[in-house]
């Protein structure tokens, strides 16, 4: 029997280009069976969570990130070209530093106002060739000061220069903590950054505005479109846990409504024999050319996608296929 697959979740730890080991793994699982996997881009829209910038040879930026007092531990992953070579500064609140860190030393700890503050210099691997800058930040003391951090990036060796820079998701560190100066584009978690999967965002149909929360496109190296459609994301009436219902808003419940469209799809295809090979891309194609697209706006765009979920004019396009 196919089966459709649902993934409400997210993560910001990884590259952004559909190249992490969880995501390589999914886009082979979806080759095998008659399968759909979709996955909700998150909620990271409006979050202030992504920094994205380019360097020359001997600039330097400033990235300039807020923290509450209300966290004990929390992660920031920078992401470049490993052609490149840049050094970092962290700057803590009180003003005290650091000091410039290089690549020499791959893994270099400070302990700057009660914080251990890691920077660790990863190198590529078997699955991705870009290179990951990871910081952690953790209390020694019980939670890290509220205030301003900043991170300064000097370029040594630059050949591209183009970084991005994501912090944890809401349900990790809030909308507090976040950038001065945030990008609202490729704030799509992982795994919907996979190639494979429906990547779906939300939009709230009420008003037929898309939710400014819905993660954004396209992949960290634009390789390809992303999110695939946006469906349903805010006041959803659903079961809820214990009993009865409840309202709910978020892409963790727009996803659900591509999946059970695939669902039908492959029912009316596989179980119904009107088309057997209704499954993985096949299904996608159709939900992206079926959907609507209701503004004077090029498609597909980092916001939408290829538009609006509609499994009505998709199953006429598949009659008419057929």
């Amino acid at each position: 029997m196919p089966v459709a697959i649902n993934i409400s979740f997210g993560t910001n730890n990884g590259s952004h280009d559909g190249d992490s080991l969880f995501e390589t793994y999914i886009d082979s699982m979806a080759e095998r069976w008659k399968t759909v996997i979709a996955v909700a881009t998150g909620n990271e829209g409006s979050a202030g969570h992504h920094f994205s910038d380019r360097i020359a040879k001997d600039q330097r930026i400033d990235v300039d990130f807020a923290t509450t007092g209300n966290i004990q531990k929390f992660y920031m992953t920078l992401w470049k070209n490993f052609v490149d070579t840049f050094t970092f500064e962290l700057i803590a609140p009180s003003g005290r530093r650091t000091g410039e860190i290089g690549p020499i030393t791959q893994t270099t700890t400070v302990t700057l106002d009660g914080v251990s503050t890691s920077i660790l210099y990863r190198q590529p691997t078997h699955y991705s060739s870009g290179q990951e800058i990871f910081f952690l930040f953790e209390s020694k003391t019980g939670y890290i000061p509220e205030g301003i951090w900043r991170l300064v990036i000097k370029g040594e060796q630059v050949t591209d220069g183009k970084f991005d820079i994501w912090l944890p998701t809401l349900e990790d560190i809030s909308q507090n903590t976040s950038f001065s100066r945030p990008s609202v584009d490729t704030t799509l978690t992982l795994p919907s950054t996979a190639q494979n999967v429906i990547s779906v965002g939300g939009y709230n149909a009420s008003v037929g505005n898309v939710a400014d929360f819905s993660g954004r496109g396209y992949t960290r190296s634009n390789v390809f479109v992303k999110p695939d459609l946006v469906a349903p994301a805010v006041g959803i009436i659903s079961t809820r846990t214990g009993g009865g219902y409840d309202s709910f808003t978020g892409t963790s419940v727009a996803t659900p409504f591509v999946t059970g469209a695939a669902a039908l799809m492959m029912e009316w295809g596989i179980v119904k024999g009107n088309d057997p090979f209704l499954y993985g891309q096949r299904v996608k194609a159709f939900l992206q050319k079926g959907a609507r697209r209701d503004f004077d706006i090029p498609y597909p765009n980092p916001v939408w996608g290829y538009g609006t979920l509609c499994l009505n004019n998709t199953m006429i396009l598949l009659t008419e296929y057929v």
